[in-house]
């Protein structure tokens, strides 16, 4: 009986190695591998052109793909889940969120965490949702996570993922470009991660010149922020050939980093600093650039539990970095205590000198 019950155990064993082989295989053969550069499509790109002297507003926000509201804890951050509670709650964060754009008003979203097809927003068209509520906007989609299953957790798997970033506009733009971003997690982990990259806006600007609008999501889980700091190095050069340009550049999304100028312990929290946050590096160099970040609302919190005011660890990870030849005029941390996504929205307001 004990051979026959470890002939059974062994065939167990075998078929699930053989599963779990069959599965690794075949997302590493599907797995997305973007090009260094990709030109995106554009759409409905009647906007005006961009004025020297005008203010400019811009709000970035990381909307969680509509499913990390309140209630919501998520696993790679110490939690449990990995999808939204329901469809309707998806729909009802969708429109939340709609409804907050339109209140902004700003010229130019910066969106991260929009899903196209994802079982964790039960396969919401995120990116035409919001664009087809904002039809006065252009709209500027590019990937930066698509997975055909994500096996973790395994009682609740995240599943099937397409998501990346949106860039929204009421301004005339010439070019829009998905940058692949350096620095990769090891076999097989990637296969099932974030291709992290940033979108470079072209927008001609009246007085010969451009603004190089960039939408960017950094990583996040990395050991020691180690893919982090080759992910700034390659924004650090970027820069530096705008710069010499004479560009314009106004760079905002999710840093992933508590930002310069901003104190997270300011923040009542009765939890420790989180291991995936880190201080944003000194050694970063880009002279003359600003930031531009509202220290006093928190534009993060933690996921380890659903949110409770005075509990969770909050930071502020989005904002903006601007160039020399921009006026910071002002920027405002929206405090939505989090009931949407896990982020708050930000928003500047700039003039190009």
């Amino acid at each position: 009986m004990i051979k026959k019950s470890l002939k059974w155990l062994g065939w167990i064993v075998l078929t699930l190695v053989v599963i779990i082989s069959i599965f690794l295989i075949y997302v590493t053969a599907v797995d997305y591998k973007p090009p260094a550069q990709i030109q995106l499509q554009t759409n409905n790109n009647n906007g005006n052109e961009l004025k020297q002297g005008d203010p400019v507003t811009v709000t970035t926000f990381n909307i969680g793909y509509a499913g990390l509201d309140q209630g919501q804890d998520f696993f790679m951050d110490g939690g449990t889940l990995s999808r939204s509670s329901s469809r309707e709650q998806t729909e009802e964060n969708l429109s939340s969120i709609r409804n907050i754009l339109k209140e902004t008003g700003s010229n130019l979203y910066l969106l991260q965490e929009v899903d196209v097809d994802s079982s964790r927003s039960y396969h919401i068209n995120e990116v035409d949702e919001l664009s087809n509520l904002l039809p006065e906007y252009s709209s500027t989609f590019a990937l930066n996570y698509k997975v055909p299953w994500v096996p973790v957790p395994v009682l609740r798997p995240m599943g099937s993922v397409e998501s990346g970033l949106l860039t929204l506009s009421t301004f005339l733009s010439t070019s829009h470009t998905r940058f692949d971003l350096p620095g990769k997690e090891g076999w097989p982990v990637q296969q099932m991660e974030l291709d992290r990259a940033f979108i470079a806006s072209r927008f001609p600007v009246d007085n010969g010149k451009e603004l190089v609008l960039i939408n960017l999501h950094l990583s996040a889980f990395d050991k020691g922020g180690e893919i982090r700091k080759q992910q700034l190095e390659f924004l650090a050069n970027y820069i530096k050939e705008e710069t010499e340009k004479g560009s314009y550049l106004i760079m905002g999304g999710d840093w992933n980093h508590a930002l310069p100028g901003t104190v997270p312990n300011h923040f009542t929290s009765q939890q420790e600093w989180p291991k995936w946050l880190q201080n944003f590096p000194e050694t970063f160099s880009a002279e003359g650039f600003q930031w531009a970040n509202d220290p006093t609302i928190p534009s993060v919190r933690t996921l380890d539990i659903p949110y409770q005011k005075g509990v969770n660890f909050l930071a502020v990870i989005d904002g903006f970095l601007v160039s020399p030849n921009i006026e910071i005029v002002s920027v405002k941390g929206h405090d939505l205590s989090f009931k949407n996504s896990d982020h708050n929205p930000v928003t500047g307001s700039f003039i190009l000198k």
